[in-house]
């Protein structure tokens, strides 16, 4: 135990000494300070080095913000205080250093830790050969994490870019090596090489009982069921484009190393098809392990939304998961320690992160109805009660949006603690008017998701609650998914999977009613899932699975990654989308703000700098980008094709030329539609 006290330290100070900021291929850095032979010789030193990566790599909340529940931001689901640029016109460049996007530290980190750790485990599946001291399960445990973390790092970067260069090993201060290293494999081997690593990681992670902190078999699976769910269906959806191999316009042809690039499985339907069944059976063991826990059993929704005791909601307010079976993977925090400021999110307007009318007009009745088959969205006398308040659209809803979306009056605080002195004890109306983004409410509607019933999670950037990395629920939704596009019916598990999230949801109706009652020309308007390459998709059935991933992962940062790889957004290159809140304009809210001390300044909707709301001749209802002709998104969301893709910044280009200045001598290729020249917009 001294010798662990000792080595921790001393590895922690010679990681943050070796790991520096540089401007060499690949972002390198440097790891001449850390001698392999030293610290990677027990067991101790290699949880050491994974506990690094942790923090930097999954999921986590980040301070001074809605974390997690705050990624969807910049979707349909939910709006930032400013529009994203990337639904602008010219306001997305190429840049001509881009270190967070274009970044290969963390996985320089993880190629350096295989090489040394590998070396000394030995090459026998047993672990015959490892010299390194310690439980040999608990080695092999710490290996299978770190092709984990490269796994997800890599597919980090993959979405990003598609086509990414492969490397699995540190690399020399070598001027040809780095820049072969450069050339960009199609994405197709970039997404296989990540199945390749979760299956290693599979195989290394122990089988033994470990705390759900720790990465483990079942999210490596979850994860692989992810990877392959991405990669079938971005084939599927942008099949012949110049966004996948050996498409027209397909820029990665333009180089010799890919000029000749085929398929592995033999043809770009095949390696959809590859890619779902893949999909399919990781997903499925996943869900066949844990849906007769919380997943079937849990009756959460339908309780109280005010219990403390509910599992549901208490599954993204508490501090430890480790009792809570469906999730797969969390990070723990601790009091005065490592700290977030969720709670306090969640408790006022989600750091100005608004939750769309679209997305709450999206969710079922509970008896499984759409909204529409019940009279308009103003309508207020029959079951649907109408969106003139936002208590009347919780009334029979599905219990999801019942147990997350805010309502004014609502009970916040049901522990008190003095220690909590951020805490509203009760929900405000929301403060539309306000700019500071602490305290504003964008759209008006905000949800609760993350926000403890007790006070003590509520001191300033203090909040200590868990934070859901990876739970079991999406194992279901990926393999309705991917069941139902590659065979085009609902065979397998599908109908069973997807009861088991409706019964949770407390949605009593058949999932063939949802389907009948269904009106794509309906969803379009509220749902950029509803489209497919521009075009309303017309399978009904699709469509609800869609919306059934839409609202049970709500606000846990996986939507942007739905839209691209359905190719959703292409109806924004003609038609401009206008983001909308709650329905201020002639309802009983427009006069929640006749007195400032209610909810923030009087309504000035005169379009001038000093206007607080969207006039009443744009619409009814708040539009967050509307309130004067500065804002970004005035003329409301557009879109671009080379926007589905990340473009490569130009610093890149000149620095793995061989004369440092010819962009065409470099190995790397442009993104579809973006240009070589920095601070330029794209192309189409």
């Amino acid at each position: 135990m001294k010798t662990n006290r000792l080595y921790i330290p001393i590895l922690a100070l010679a990681l943050a000494a070796g790991f520096t900021s540089c401007d060499d291929f690949l972002d390198r850095e440097p790891m001449s300070t850390v001698d392999p032979e030293v610290y990677f010789t027990q067991v101790s030193q290699l949880e050491s080095y994974a506990n690094q990566l942790y923090e930097n790599i999954l999921p986590s909340h980040g301070n001074w913000s809605y974390g997690i529940f705050g990624e969807d931001s910049g979707t349909d689901n939910q709006t930032g205080a400013t529009a994203n640029n990337r639904f602008a016109e010219g306001l997305w460049k190429v840049p001509n250093k881009d270190d967070d996007n274009w970044k290969f530290e963390w996985i320089y980190r993880c190629n350096f830790f295989l090489q040394n750790v590998l070396e000394k485990y030995g090459t026998k599946e047993d672990g015959s050969e490892n010299t390194i001291m310690g439980d040999l399960a608990s080695i092999k445990h710490y290996i299978g994490e770190i092709y984990f973390l490269r796994a997800y790092e890599y597919f980090k970067r993959y979405q990003k870019y598609g086509d990414f260069p492969i490397i699995t090993e540190p690399l020399a201060d070598d001027m040809e090596i780095l820049r072969e290293s450069n050339k960009r494999m199609p994405r197709t081997e970039v997404a296989r090489f990540i199945l390749d690593d979760l299956k290693k990681a599979y195989d290394f992670l122990s089988a033994k009982e470990m705390a759900t902190t720790r990465i483990n078999k079942d999210a490596a699976l979850l994860l692989r069921s992810r990877v392959a769910l991405f990669e079938g269906t971005w084939l599927k959806s942008f099949e012949g484009t110049a966004f996948v191999p050996n498409g027209e316009g397909w820029p990665g042809a333009s180089k010799d190393y890919n000029k000749d690039y085929q398929f592995k499985s033999g043809s770009i339907d095949k390696e959809i098809n590859y890619f779902l069944e893949q999909a399919i059976a990781d997903a499925e063991t996943i869900s066949e392990a844990y849906k007769k826990n919380d997943l079937a059993e849990n009756k959460g929704l339908q309780q109280s939304v005010n219990d403390p005791a509910n599992p549901y909601y208490d599954m993204f307010a508490q501090e430890d998961l480790s009792g809570v079976p469906e999730v797969l993977l969390w990070r723990q925090y601790g009091r005065g320690l490592v700290t977030h400021n969720v709670n306090v999110a969640a408790n006022r307007g989600n750091y100005m992160n608004g939750v769309t009318r679209a997305f709450v007009n999206n969710f079922l009745m509970d008896d499984g109805t759409p909204v529409y088959t019940h009279g308009s969205y103003a309508d207020g006398d029959g079951y649907y009660k109408g969106d003139k308040t936002i208590a009347d659209v919780r009334i029979n809803r599905d219990g999801r949006l019942e147990l997350f979306l805010k309502e004014p009056g609502q009970v916040s605080i049901l522990y008190e603690n003095i220690e909590g002195n951020e805490a509203s004890m009760t929900e405000p109306i929301p403060n539309i008017t306000e700019t500071n983004a602490e305290r504003g409410y964008n759209t008006g509607y905000a949800l609760r998701k993350g926000g403890s019933f007790d006070q003590k999670h509520y001191a300033n950037g203090g909040g200590y609650t868990a934070a859901v990395c990876f739970r079991a629920t999406e194992a279901l939704l990926n393999y309705m998914e991917a069941y139902y596009v590659r065979y085009g019916n609902r065979g397998g598990h599908v109908d069973e999977y997807w009861q088991i999230l409706r019964n949770r949801a407390g949605i009593t109706g058949t999932i063939d009613q949802t389907i009948s009652a269904t009106d794509m020309s309906q969803e379009a308007l509220n749902d950029w899932g509803a489209y497919f390459a521009g075009n309303v998709i017309q399978d009904k059935t699709l469509y609800n699975i869609r919306r059934e991933r839409r609202c049970e992962l709500m606000a846990e940062g996986l939507r942007y990654m739905d839209l691209c790889r359905w190719r959703a957004m292409d109806q924004m290159m003609t038609t401009p989308y206008f983001v909308e809140g709650i329905h201020i304009w002639g309802t009983p809210m427009e006069h929640w703000y006749d007195d400032p001390e209610n909810g923030g300044s009087k309504l000035i909707a005169d379009g001038s700098d000093n206007a607080t709301m969207s006039s009443r001749d744009k619409s009814e209802y708040v539009r967050p980008y509307q309130k004067n002709t500065k804002q970004v998104g005035y003329d409301g969301f557009h879109w671009h094709m080379a926007h589905y893709l990340t473009p490569l910044p130009i610093n890149q280009f000149l620095v793995t030329a061989s004369d440092g200045q010819t962009i065409g001598d470099s190995p790397l290729y442009q993104n579809p539609y973006w240009p070589t020249t920095a601070d330029m917009p794209a192309e189409k």
